[in-house]
């Protein structure tokens, strides 16, 4: 006899999302779809798959992205060097550049889908995540800024987050490159001052990305990092300008925030604005969402150039964030759950529940048989407001029994088999 064959296992960090936790994804993204259509952005879809030389152009080869994360592989059709893309810019902006999608003016677009970075996974952080990106094309002032991070602010509001309290906005000013450039060598004269409290992460980024060790988390780091130059001080009058009008722009619209003069992004492609919605709920790892303007990434990819703007935001750490709050999507359940005695009823039955459904009735129909007591408890189960009986006296007499399932003092009614669009307006009205 055969041995029995082992069942395989997905693929570590790669997770399945299944019913009921899918609900949360879908109001998730209903939700998006409703606030990125009030603020005028429109949805671009790009291929999970890119050119590696897309993403080391565009986040730079000493990038822990680049170095360490990225899935990239050769296809064996062609030898063609590919990536599962690890963030959603890059991708966009290639596909502006390619299909001259700034010709006539600026574009505000938003994707959202699966990414892909080689991480040990943990809670919140996996090896497939999916993210959410708006980008702002061809717009240079720091109104598209403000309104960005106003956007998020509305759906921090929609999905039940309270700004302040349980997510909090820092911002930052990167300037231009040439004020990045002195800041970058009094950064290096500063660690190369201190070269043995360096460790080696930052020993490795001192000369290539010094404004990464700014970033670091090590403990024994912190005195020297906090000593270490500030780039506001090297900030010319137009990026003052700009940081200014932002901040004046978020006090009118009466939003709070942080200037963190630590707030950095890698990549020589930013310029200006950045900014991270932070939560003290999800321990070291806060941020819940971070963005900024990258004037330089449109050229840097082989575009006119042309400034930009946008964020990214990691669903997977976000509705982690709403189940820490114990903020729930409003219940996944149909209106209404059809008893059906057995097969031989279908012919009447099926008719009268598409009828329901066209109507904009959820009907979840029972399937497969079985008692009239199971079936209920099915009905029950399902979290469903009605039940629709279709027993054999209801069809004998052309009707259909409508029974209340979250009132219990609520009289069974007997409705027309043939009249289910005048009756539907009562499912969804009770």
């Amino acid at each position: 006899m055969a041995a029995a064959m082992q069942p395989l296992q997905g693929v570590k960090g790669m997770n399945d999302i299944l019913p009921p936790e899918s609900a949360a994804w879908e109001w998730f993204e209903d939700v998006v779809r409703r606030l990125m259509r009030r603020y005028g952005y429109r949805n671009v879809r790009t291929p999970i798959v890119e050119p590696t030389a897309l993403f080391v152009r565009g986040l730079g080869e000493v990038t822990d992205i680049v170095e360490k994360e990225m899935y990239s592989f050769e296809d064996s059709m062609n030898g063609d060097r590919l990536t599962l893309r690890p963030e959603g810019t890059a991708g966009i902006v290639r596909a502006v550049i390619e299909h001259n999608a700034l010709y006539n003016g600026p574009l505000r677009v938003w994707t959202l889908g699966p990414m892909f970075r080689h991480e040990r996974p943990q809670k919140g952080r996996y090896r497939q995540f999916h993210q959410l990106d708006a980008e702002a094309l061809g717009h240079a002032g720091p109104d598209v800024d403000a309104e960005l991070i106003l956007l998020l602010r509305a759906l921090w509001r929609e999905l039940g987050l309270v700004e302040g309290r349980d997510v909090s906005l820092e911002i930052n000013s990167l300037g231009q490159p040439d004020e990045r450039a002195r800041h970058r060598e009094a950064l290096i004269a500063h660690f190369q001052a201190h070269e043995g409290v360096l460790d080696a992460d930052a020993r490795r980024r001192l000369h290539s990305n010094p404004l990464r060790i700014l970033d670091s988390k090590n403990p024994a780091m912190q005195p020297l990092i906090e000593a270490a130059p500030r780039l506001a001080d090297y900030l010319g009058d137009a990026s003052r300008a700009h940081f200014d009008a932002l901040k004046a722009a978020l006090d009118a619209a009466g939003l709070p925030y942080r200037v963190n003069p630590r707030l950095v992004r890698g990549m020589d492609y930013y310029t200006l604005t950045v900014f991270e919605w932070v939560t003290p709920h999800l321990g070291a790892q806060g941020t819940v969402c971070g963005g900024g303007r990258y004037d330089r990434l449109i050229e840097q990819l082989g575009g006119k150039p042309a400034p930009g703007v946008g964020f990214g935001l990691g669903i997977e750490r976000l509705l982690l964030l709403l189940q820490e709050l114990g903020l729930r999507p409003p219940e996944d359940a149909p209106h209404a759950y059809a008893v059906v005695p057995d097969a031989a009823s279908l012919p009447r039955v099926l008719p009268v529940i598409e009828t329901l459904r066209a109507a904009g009735v959820d009907v979840l129909m029972h399937a497969g048989g079985g008692s009239m007591k199971s079936q209920f408890k099915r009905a029950d189960a399902s979290g469903a407001r009605h039940a629709l009986i279709f027993g054999p006296d209801e069809l004998a007499r052309g009707e259909v029994a409508v029974k209340a399932l979250r009132d219990a003092a609520a009289p069974q009614a007997a409705r027309p088999l043939d009249g289910a669009a005048q009756w539907a307006a009562e499912l969804l009205r009770t």
